[in-house]
Formats: structure tokens, sequence, C-alpha cells
């Protein structure tokens, strides 16, 4: 057996593990039979993942004895709708799965999101697993029990605080990503870094060569990324307080998905956090808290690993900043029409901006949109 490890969400009496190591597929069976004996599963998926993972995850649960129905989405973040989780719900309720089995969040963080979600709402809350198989959905949106779908108005506005009961996280399913995802789940292991972990930060910026190599510095860096989740979601769950520095590029990168209409050939999450992260240091030095060398830093860090750094660089047409700020003031962080965004002092230096004058953020977004 390969080595694995695990980690602990403190939560009281509704904390849970994450286990983390290569061909735990294999062994996911069994660990949730142990977790949940005589539960029946449900599997929610995209057609990519069960295509490329999914037989190894069905022999598992097959040889548990575990019976087991399939839920299959079509990829992509257009997934996390309205119309798609009522599909996911009726499909959940017309296999007759009773509170007490298990839903099995089984893909990247769309799959999650929108299974975690449907959980929440089905007999009014059922148990779920995240079996997350892109690096974004390991090392973030699997942990913390954040779960929902897009609306029109903005990304994540429709969802719920559901905490699944175990995170099993399979290294090896890594290698089937495409560059690009795997690039854009790397911006949210950098984010940890720049956050509040700069020795960190540094760290990556030697080992991200091995990092994408699949070499042993990736464990790391998940491992690295769920523990820091993990201590902020156990200090602060449903996110009142500092587990909104876990938005760090978000507001902005969230803005550029809305205005790009989740369309993934023009931009990925990730891709989007990458830009806001560096639009964020960029923002905070125009407001004289973080270095120009900082913001350079950042952006040539992310440079390095592919993603984009610009928001010219997001084909197809890009909105005035009036039209930005629009899609910023649409976002959760917004409190009352108060403008909050997560700035830095330094990397790994961030804090919460509370009240920022609209009009400091579009004269911001005006030059941005020039470069």
């Amino acid at each position: 057996m390969k080595k694995s490890s695990m980690l602990q969400v403190e939560l009281g009496n509704r904390s849970y593990p994450i286990h983390i190591g290569e061909d735990l597929l294999n062994q996911a069976g069994h660990m949730i039979a142990e977790l949940r004996p005589g539960a029946k599963c449900a599997i929610i998926s995209d057609s990519n993942v069960m295509a490329a993972h999914g037989e190894r995850l069905l022999e598992s649960l097959s040889a548990s004895r575990i019976e087991s129905t399939q839920i299959i989405i079509e990829p992509g973040e257009k997934s996390k709708s309205i119309a798609v989780l009522d599909s996911v719900v009726s499909q959940l309720l017309a296999a007759r799965m009773e509170r007490d089995d298990l839903v099995i969040a089984f893909g990247g963080g769309v799959v999650g999101d929108l299974a975690g979600f449907a959980a929440s709402i089905t007999r009014r809350g059922m148990d779920f697993v995240q079996i997350p198989t892109s690096l974004l959905a390991q090392v973030d949106s699997s942990v913390g029990g954040k779960t929902g779908v897009n609306s029109s108005h903005g990304k994540n506005l429709i969802g719920a605080f559901h905490q699944p009961i175990m995170v099993l996280i399979d290294t090896n399913t890594l290698k089937t990503l495409a560059p690009r995802e795997f690039a854009a789940g790397y911006a949210e292991v950098v984010k940890y870094g720049l956050i509040n972990k700069p020795d960190f930060f540094k760290w990556l910026e030697n080992a991200r060569t091995d990092i994408f190599s699949f070499g042993a510095s990736l464990t790391q860096a998940i491992a690295t990324s769920c523990q820091a989740k993990a201590d902020i979601v156990a200090e602060d769950e449903t996110e009142r307080g500092n587990r909104a520095l876990l938005n760090l590029g978000h507001t902005f990168g969230h803005a550029l998905e809305a205005m790009a209409e989740y369309d993934s050939a023009r931009i990925v999450h990730g891709e989007g956090v990458s830009i806001g992260m560096v639009l964020a240091h960029q923002f905070s030095n125009r407001l004289n808290h973080c270095s120009i060398e900082d913001a350079e830093r950042v952006e040539a860090h992310l440079k390095s690993a592919g993603l984009p750094t610009k928001i010219s660089q997001i084909p197809g047409e890009i909105p005035s900043a009036e039209e930005l700020l629009d899609f910023i003031a649409q976002d959760k962080k917004v409190s009352r029409g108060k403008l909050t965004f997560i700035l830095t002092k330094d990397i790994g230096k961030s804090y919460i901006a509370n009240d920022i004058a609209p009009a400091e953020v579009l004269a911001f977004l005006q030059d941005a949109l020039e470069k």
C-alpha cells in the first residue's frame, strides 16, 4: 500500500478527515463502508471524470458491497445552475436515496459545489463525501463546506454551508488533467502563501517545477494547502471573520468570470483568481499598502506557472470598467452596498479591507484595462 497522510478539519462533532495519497480511489469503498456501514451511494460526477477514473471507484465500491447509482452531468462551469441542480435532486429522489445514504461528489470544483448543495437540500440534508479529482478542488473547494450554484447575477450566489463527512484526495487523478486545468488549480495553492504564509510562497517559487512535474513536492503542496484551509475553517466556519481571507483575488476574479458568462473557453476559475490576485496586489500598491516589488514578484510567479495575469489576456470582448464594477458590486463580499476586498501589506500579510470607495476601484480598473 502506498503512503498516505491524514489531516483533520476540527469542527466539534462535525469534524472530518482529509486523506491524501496515491491510489486512494482503490481504497474508497473500504473507507466509505467503515464510515457509514450499510449506506447506498449516489455518485455525482461529470462525463470526463467518469471516463478517466470511474471504473476504479465503481470497482472499489463493488468490492466493499456498496450499492451505488450514478448521476452524470456535463463538464464545465455552466452545469452549476439551478436547472442542473433540479435535475440532480430529482435523480437522487428517483433513485430512492434515503437520508442515511451518501452522496459522493466525484470530480472537480463544479461537481463538488453542485453535489454538496444537492446533498444539503435533498431530504432536508444528506451527508456527502468529497472525492476531488482536480488540483483546484483538492486544495480548495472540497474542504470547508461551501456549496452552491451560480446565478445570472453572479458566481455562487445560491448555496449553503454543508460540510462533507470525509475528503479523499487521490493525487494520481491529477495526471489526467489538462495542463491548463492543473495550472488553474495551482493558483489556489499560491493563494495560501499570499494570505499568511510567506515562507510557503517562497518555497513554491523554488518547488514549482517539481510540482508541475508531479514530483514529491506536489503532495507536500496539497497537504500544506489543505491544512491552511482547515485551520481557517475551524476558526471561522461561516465566513463571519478571517475566513474571508480565503477570498484573496476572488472579488476581482469572480467579476471576470461573470462578465465572461462562465465560458470556460475564455476563463476558468483559477485563471480568474490568478488575475484577481495580481490585481489585489496592484490595488494594494495603489493604496500605498504594498510595494510594487511585491506586486511584480506575485505576477512573475503566476506567469511562470503559465497563468494569465492581466485582464487583457482574457479572449473576447472585455467590458468597460463601469461594467466590471457592477459585477463586483453583485459579489457576495458586498455588505449593505459597501465594497469589501482582501488586500495586502506584504506577501503573506493579507487583510480584510471594508468600505472601499467605489470611485477608487473604478479608477484602478480603468488603468488596469489599459495594460
